[in-house]
């Protein structure tokens, strides 16, 4: 049984997500992920200049007319989330911890997906993966998705993204569209990552906060590692912390630009303070552009 105020939380995501995708988001998803395959529509008359491979022989000889297949492309996807539940994502400096923005970034996507007729999925994971959700249509369905990610706590240390990845290149049988919703911070996932996107379109989701960059000098602090319970006493007004902190922020930030880049992979930065939703709509107008949609 969930906590009210859990319960409350998921209706205001779900109601905040879904009215954001009926004013804004429905046709930017719709015109920028597409259906992989055809399928048969109906017959027509052939006509000079017809591919006379399209003929079905079958009904024409009946009807004594020459007939044409017509096809038409298959609308319904197969989207999945995969979600970032570690130990991280209990981070926020603003008004909402990174695991409650993955949430709702989920909800909307999940909505944008299944409101346009696809069917979505989601794997969280942690150390290892912890949750796995058939695809599935459904207002219901997206409650579960918004639920499961808000109240789940991770079953395992660290950040496997990699097994993550793999694992959802096994389920996913068909192409379509995946959303990898994280921080990044996670090892060797680069490789993974790129043979996922040679099969799927991929977005990159990154989550962050402006205190991982930045942390002010307010003298001595405890700090916590969430993903393993370290402890490490730390002086931040201290020259040797502040050149410790800028030089591992810039290898934390050279190392996942090199794993996000190449491919067929699109990025998607997300900070905590600023507006998602917006953040999401440039995104994708942004990709239209590009791809000339």
């Amino acid at each position: 049984m969930l906590p009210d105020e859990l319960l409350k939380k998921v209706r205001m995501i779900e109601i905040t997500t879904r009215k954001m995708v009926d004013d804004v988001m429905s046709g930017q998803y719709r015109s920028h992920f597409k259906g992989h395959g055809v399928q048969f529509s109906e017959h027509r008359q052939y006509m000079a200049g017809d591919d006379i491979r399209h003929i079905d022989w079958k009904v024409s000889a009946r009807t004594r007319d020459p007939l044409i297949k017509k096809y038409e492309e298959e609308r319904e996807l197969t989207v999945f989330l995969v979600v970032d539940v570690s130990g991280s994502g209990q981070f926020g400096s603003d008004k909402k911890l990174k695991s409650e923005v993955a949430a709702e970034i989920a909800g909307m996507l999940a909505y944008a997906a299944i409101h346009t007729g696809d069917r979505v999925g989601v794997l969280l994971f942690s150390g290892g993966t912890d949750l796995i959700v058939p695809p599935k249509k459904g207002r219901q369905h997206i409650m579960r998705i918004i639920r499961d990610i808000l109240s789940h706590k991770p079953q395992t240390k660290g950040t496997d993204l990699k097994s993550a990845l793999d694992g959802t290149g096994r389920i996913m049988k068909h192409a379509g569209v995946v959303f990898v919703i994280s921080d990044f911070m996670a090892d060797n996932y680069s490789i993974a990552l790129k043979r996922l996107a040679r099969r799927h379109d991929v977005v990159a989701v990154q989550i962050g906060d402006h205190r991982e960059q930045v942390i002010p000098e307010i003298g001595h602090l405890l700090l916590v590692d969430p993903e393993t319970g370290a402890e490490r006493f730390v002086d931040t007004s201290s020259y040797a912390f502040k050149r410790w902190h800028q030089e591992y922020r810039a290898e934390f930030e050279t190392d996942t630009v090199t794993a996000l880049k190449g491919g067929k992979l699109e990025v998607l930065k997300i900070s905590t303070e600023q507006n998602y939703g917006d953040a999401v709509v440039r995104f994708f107008r942004a990709r239209g552009r590009r791809h000339g949609r």
